[in-house]
């Protein structure tokens, strides 16, 4: 028996050996095990999906939990018995019983009475009004199940809401509001609905200018005697209510405080000494660290200004979000009470300006690449005083083949990387935004050597200006008015030159490269919302190179020479790319993940093909990771066809198509698991004899690569470290007939697993 059927085998004996071994034998003497809880929904009124959405919620209220099962066992309880009682703070048994382990849940720990009043009020507050919980339990084999039988009556219909109105200003306001109630007529009563709608109002009126307004200040009062299962609701202010609360407040003054520190307990009397009215602010800055400009774009609130919630929050998320200040502290105190007005103070806790930051970093992808990076990135947080984030980066690094038939093909690089971003948009047109994101203008300029060795060298340039802007969370712009890449080539060896005699694609990749235009990407994301069952993401990208200049420029007169500029022919082409992702969550540790990615580069005019870094690449341990990095496609081209050396040069592409489906589910403590499969390819717009079969054409769905596999994933918060295995299923460069090649998997061959099997490690998640 081989190495993978002796480890099938032995988990499955573990399996049958942990539910096979009873916990309950560890039990002392007159303890139970218990291990959770049966509810029963009685009412004839309610529909299967009533009763089980009921059930649902009842389950979740429900204390304690029982040991966590995982497949019918409880392996957390058995490794907490395992390890036993261990005689020091420390070492495998210590580890294995309090953090591998869990203690056993005793019957002794449940209160059942107290569960029939939990669930008993929840039930009333759905509007199951008189509902009756009994309790029982069944034991067997020192195991105890709680029973829990819920009789509900008709749950309680609202007949009329009204809006208790007087001659106040505040229940005036609240009357206006009555439009667009939660209440409904006809709905049932429903306690949360109730509240929410007393946050409701409570939002409506801050943006009134009532700041001192609460929830609490209202009542909904219920009058339950009309009978026939109905009930009135009637909304009003408590008579309670503090005065403050029943007025609208304008803004008198509005100061900040720059140099502010936490363990101070009020500001020092000193600092106003430094007082610089500014517009309608009072800036107070004793070390003169910031240009008062920049609040005119981060303050919302001027003097006479009626108080509103909105402008209250979109101050402080543009402070926070200039990323100058570590801590931001806001605070309104009345100023007149007879005029109704307040006084806002903000508290500025500044980051240490300038910082700098070593990495070293150690990596292995799937192209059989293994090496280590160093970084160094120095970063001044307000350049010139106005919150302008200055950034000057520096690295090296070096990735060596250890593949043993593609050894010595190793690749070395160094660069750097300098990038200036305003905290507002520098253009001659106003830009307005009232998002609490703080548009921003952001230039590049970077320069980078990359030496491949027995191959060639490479020198590339580049350098952008544009703007970046968020309309709301979900919702972020980007926006290159100028983008250039200038690539030069030089080193370049003889192995190299013979491979690319009579290959033009081979030769792409020595032509100096000058490509120039605008881009813009879209980013639309709601997977920051933890607690919806459906979330998608989505990136679009239009790049564009010389569109105009293009048009502007006469190429020279002798015939089939390239428009240039500098003595370097320029690229033209328009190029579009999608990334499309999809979330569905299963359970509270497991989701389905899918991803549509789709591209396409169109090359015109002065290019008649793609510029080689702007092509189209697949493979890899973020892409069909049962193909290494960069080696599948176009088409059905074989990739390994007419080359020498051991080299296998990266393949490209003009359009792309991907597709993935992975099911993600948490397993134990920090380990998460995946089944995935990915498909995918790319293809040529033009024939290339050098490339036969990359075309695209009709039939391209037959040419889509297949592969599939499983892996773990160590999530410690703030890092994910990833490790899949994978195969393909599906070859595309295989004839027609035998591209399927699902029946010959056999992980129990050895020379199988050699050539098919496709080890990634990686940071994050692929999607």
């Amino acid at each position: 028996m081989n190495k993978v059927y002796k480890l099938i085998g032995g988990l499955m004996l573990l399996a049958m050996g942990l539910n096979s071994c009873s916990n309950t034998r560890y039990l002392k003497s007159g303890e139970l095990l218990y291990v959770g809880a049966d509810i029963k929904i009685e009412d004839d009124s309610l529909s299967k999906s009533q009763k089980k959405e009921l059930k649902s919620s009842l389950e979740e209220l429900v204390r304690p939990k029982p040991n966590a099962k995982i497949l019918g066992l409880r392996p957390k309880l058995y490794f907490y018995n395992l390890a036993g009682e261990p005689k020091k703070e420390k070492g495998i048994r210590h580890w294995m019983r309090n953090k591998l382990g869990e203690a056993p849940v005793l019957f002794g720990k449940v209160d059942l009475e107290y569960n029939e009043s939990i669930m008993s009020n929840y039930a009333e507050n759905q509007g199951y009004f008189n509902t009756i919980v009994s309790s029982d339990t069944v034991v067997k084999n020192k195991k105890v199940e709680a029973v829990y039988t819920v009789k509900t009556k008709n749950a309680f219909l609202i007949r009329n809401i009204t809006f208790v109105s007087d001659s106040t200003a505040l229940q005036n306001e609240i009357l206006k509001m009555k439009r667009r109630s939660l209440l409904k007529k006809g709905q049932a009563f429903n306690l949360d609905v109730v509240k929410n709608e007393r946050v409701r109002i409570d939002s409506r009126l801050k943006e009134k200018g009532y700041y001192f307004f609460n929830p609490d200040y209202l009542i909904v009062q219920i009058d339950s005697t009309i009978g026939k299962n109905q009930v009135d609701l009637f909304v009003k202010v408590k008579e309670t209510a503090p005065t403050l609360a029943k007025s609208p407040y304008t803004i008198d003054q509005v100061v900040v405080f720059t140099d502010y520190s936490l363990n101070e307990s009020n500001v020092e009397k000193s600092s106003w000494d430094t007082i610089k009215p500014y517009n309608d602010f009072i800036i107070v800055d004793p070390n003169q660290r910031f240009r008062p400009q920049i609040y005119d774009r981060t303050l919302y609130f001027k003097k006479g200004d009626l108080y509103n919630r909105t402008n209250h929050n979109l101050t402080l998320n543009r402070l926070v979000n200039l990323g100058t200040f570590k801590f931001v502290k806001n605070q309104f105190t009345v100023a007149d009470s007879a005029k109704h007005t307040l006084n806002s103070f903000y508290y500025l806790t500044p980051e240490e300006p300038k910082s700098i930051r070593l990495e070293l970093l150690g990596k292995t992808n799937s192209a059989s690449y293994t090496g280590s990076e160093i970084n160094v990135n120095w970063r001044n947080r307000n350049f010139f005083k106005g919150a302008e984030l200055f950034t000057v980066s520096a690295y090296g690094g070096m990735d060596f083949q250890m593949s043993s038939t593609n050894k010595g093909y190793d690749v070395y690089k160094f660069g750097t990387e300098a990038n200036l971003i305003w905290p507002r948009i520098i253009s001659p047109f106003k830009f307005h935004s009232a998002s609490g994101f703080v548009p921003r203008t952001k230039a590049t300029l970077g320069y980078e050597y990359q030496n491949r060795t027995k191959l060639y060298a490479l020198h590339s340039f580049k350098g952008s200006f544009g703007y970046l802007w968020k309309e709301d969370i979900k919702k972020e712009h980007e926006l290159n008015i100028i983008d250039i890449n200038y690539v030069s080539p030089e080193k370049v060896s003889e192995l190299y030159l013979q491979e690319i005699e009579g290959n033009a694609s081979l030769q792409r990749v020595l032509d100096k490269q000058l490509i120039f235009g605008p881009k813009y990407t879209y980013t639309y994301t709601n997977t920051m919302q933890k607690f919806k069952k459906n979330t998608i993401y989505y990136k679009g990208v239009l790049d564009l190179s010389a569109n105009l200049t293009g048009l502007l420029m006469k190429a020279n007169e002798e015939e089939g020479e390239q428009k240039s500029i500098l003595g370097v022919p320029f690229s033209q082409y328009v190029k579009v790319e999608n990334d499309f992702r999809y979330y569905r969550r299963l359970t509270k540790n497991s989701q389905l993940a899918t991803r549509v990615v789709a591209g396409i580069g169109i090359p015109y005019g002065n290019s008649d093909q793609m510029p080689y870094i702007k092509q189209f690449f697949v493979g890899g341990t973020n892409s069909i990771r049962a193909f290494r990095s960069r080696t599948l496609g176009p088409g059905s081209f074989n990739p390994t066809l007419n080359t020498s050396g051991g080299f296998v040069p990266d393949q490209s592409g003009d359009i792309t198509l991907e597709l993935n489906v992975e099911y993600r589910a948490k397993l134990f403590s920090i380990v998460h698991g995946a089944l995935f499969v990915d498909a995918g390819n790319i293809w040529l717009l033009h024939d290339d004899a050098d490339k036969p079969g990359g075309k695209i054409s009709k039939d391209f769905y037959k040419e889509m690569a297949v592969g599939a596999g499983f892996g773990l994933r160590f999530d410690i918060s703030f890092l994910v470290v990833r490790t899949d295995l994978a195969f393909p299923i599906r070859v595309p460069y295989l004839p027609e007939g035998d591209r399927w090649t699902l029946d010959k998997v056999d992980f129990g061959d050895s020379r199988w697993r050699k050539d098919n099997l496709i080890f990634n490690l990686a940071i994050g998640y692929p999607f």
